[in-house]
């Protein structure tokens, strides 16, 4: 399970620890980093101004808060520009950095030392427990009750139950089928 999450966390990172360790950069970082140098200037001027606006004791401090958000109605178009271009520009760089990525082999050296088996064995034998407690509840003789109330509380609880079945073969990666016959998961495969 741990390394299953530690897979996970790494496929999540992997874009930007790769654009991050890349040696070569491409058209997106440079424009990135253009703008964001361009936004930090910005910023800059806006904090010197704002704090220029702070330290007048000419003013009172309800005067220094309207010039301050006054002043921000300036600058606001730039945090807006400089999110756009990170959004433009992240995806391309997500994709150039996961060009070069192996993911098979990644994925493989993480479930090196995994027993799959046992792994399966394990939530397939929870299977049982689930699948008593449901049968044990449809054989139930209230369900045969007509009360409406009744019938809607043993509903729940057999969706709970079925629910609880559902979620261990989930858990293994067993494919189950629906009422139609479709299949609702494909079974990973192991080739």
């Amino acid at each position: 399970m741990i390394k299953a999450l530690s897979l996970a966390a790494a496929l999540a990172l992997l874009p930007f620890s790769a654009a991050v360790a890349a040696d070569a950069r491409g058209p997106s970082e440079d424009a990135l980093e253009a703008a964001a140098e361009a936004f930090e200037a910005r910023m800059e001027a806006f904090g010197a101004r704002a704090e220029a606006i702070s330290e007048d004791k000419s003013l009172t401090e309800a005067q220094r808060e309207l010039r301050i958000a006054a002043l921000w109605t300036e600058y606001q178009p730039d945090v807006t520009a400089f999110t756009a271009v990170a959004a433009r520009h992240a995806s391309s760089i997500a994709a150039a950095a996961l060009a070069e990525v192996d993911v098979d082999a990644i994925v493989a050296e993480a479930l090196v030392g995994v027993d799959v088996g046992a792994v399966v064995s394990g939530a397939m034998a929870q299977v049982p427990n689930a699948l008593a407690a449901a049968q044990g509840i449809a054989t139930n003789g209230a369900w045969a009750s007509n009360d409406p109330e009744h019938m809607a509380t043993y509903g729940l609880v057999a969706e709970y139950a079925v629910g609880e079945a559902l979620d261990a073969l989930d858990d293994v990666g067993v494919a189950t089928t629906d009422t139609a016959g479709a299949t609702a998961e494909e079974e990973p495969d192991e080739g």
